[in-house]
């Protein structure tokens, strides 16, 4: 037999080598792994949240049908209490809900913009047709009926964001 003092370095480093090369093969593809965990959460954090955004401006839409405006606050109100204390609360329900237009497409953000605008402007058309002595009742009446006879926008709106969900999801 060979007979060296380098021999049982030799066979160390024989041993070795391979176990370095399975431990770096190994820590690679932990770290490859743990990245795209990291990646599959941050894509399954997003979809969360624009789930979330998706259910806020559901309920913020419903909220702001006509029929749900109406059952909001004092039936003794003056018309233009009412059509302020609805106004405002319109705006801070929207201003509320502001920051969810990062996880909509431009096309829904601006829906509901218009559906938002668009219930203002009946509530300013419908006290501007009404008679100074009008009730809050009847006030509530004639803005029913004029949203009623007009274009159903809030609910085509529901219906585009339901749809932009249901392709992105």
């Amino acid at each position: 037999m060979i007979d060296s003092p380098y021999l049982p370095y030799a066979f160390v480093l024989l041993i070795a080598v391979p176990f370095l090369f399975l431990f770096r093969h190994f820590v690679f593809n932990f770290i490859s792994l743990k990245n795209q965990e990291l990646k599959m959460q941050a894509i399954k954090g997003s979809s969360e949240q624009r789930i979330h955004a998706y259910e806020r401006l559901t309920l913020y839409l419903e909220r702001l049908k006509p029929a749900n405006l109406v059952t909001k606050f004092d039936p003794n109100l003056a018309v233009h209490e009412f059509l302020f204390l609805t106004e405002k609360t319109i705006n801070e329900e929207f201003e509320y809900n502001a920051s969810q237009q990062l996880y909509l497409s431009k096309i829904s953000w601006s829906n509901v913009v218009t559906s938002k605008n668009n219930v203002i402007h009946l509530l300013h058309k419908t006290y501007d047709s009404i008679s100074n002595d009008a009730t809050l009742q009847e006030f509530k009446t004639v803005f029913l009926m004029n949203y009623v006879n007009g274009e159903d926008y809030i609910s085509q709106t529901l219906d585009d964001l339901r749809k932009e969900n249901l392709i992105i999801n």
